[in-house]
Parts: C-alpha cells; structure tokens; sequence
C-alpha cells in the first residue's frame, strides 16, 4: 500500500488519534483512509444525479480573519446562478455562513468542495432534499 504523507493541525492529529484509541482502530491510518472513503462517496449518489435539489450549507469560520470574509464573498459571486439566499451571522467566536442553494448534485458537491478548500474554514455541513419529491409528497 502507498504511504502518503499529509500536514495536519496538531488539535486535529491529537482528535484524530482520540479517535482511533476510543473505536479501537488500528492506527490513525485506518481512520484516515475511512474518511477519505466516506468523503469520496459522499457525493456519489446515483439516486440523485440530474434530480432538481435544494441544498443548505453551512460553513463555520473562525470570527475577524477579513481574509475569509473576502473569500467566502468570491465564492458567493462565483456560485451566483446556484444562489436562492445566503446569510451572515455571529456565533460565539465563529462566523456562520448560511446558503441555500437550488442545482443538481454536481453543482451542490462543487460549491461544497469549494467551500470546504478555502482557507480558514473549519466546518462545512449540508443537506439536500430533491425538488422533484416536493410536490409529490404533497399530494399524498
């Protein structure tokens, strides 16, 4: 198997391995590569390709870097036409950016990934909920 080195904050190798020990695996390999798996599936639902989806994303970063502001400002402007509303707020000392997003599973997993490269960011979460289904529960 390939060694593959990776840089970490010591905070999140420290978690990594408190991790490891408390689930009883191997090594702080096993639960790397069980991540980088869930992450490399996440998107990959056949179920819903090419279906109108409405996603929320929240992204979490840590409050007064003007940097991540303005970088999470150009993710905005560049995701415009994915965009139904987006929202600012202060949580303790995080901001929280809150999108909502109308695309397909591609356009969704591409704003994600986006967020989730930019520097300063911490946390990135989402849901998605296909548009097609909507209605049809409606009328059940």
């Amino acid at each position: 198997m390939p060694v593959v080195s990776v840089s970490m904050p010591t905070e999140l190798l420290e978690r990594l391995d408190a991790l490891a020990e408390e689930y009883d695996y191997t090594g702080r390999s096993e639960v790397v590569r069980e991540g980088a798996r869930t992450l490399l599936s996440e998107f990959d639902d056949e179920g819903l390709e090419e279906r109108p989806l409405a996603a929320t994303v929240s992204v979490y970063s840590a409050f007064g870097t003007r940097g991540d502001e303005h970088r999470i400002a150009a993710l905005r402007h560049e995701h415009e036409e994915l965009l139904v509303s987006s929202d600012h707020s202060h949580v303790d000392d995080y901001c929280l950016d809150t999108f909502v997003l109308e695309g397909t599973l591609s356009d969704v997993s591409t704003f994600v990934g986006s967020c989730r490269a930019l520097e300063g960011v911490e946390t990135v979460e989402y849901s998605l909920v296909p548009l097609d289904d909507v209605g049809r529960r409606r009328a059940d």
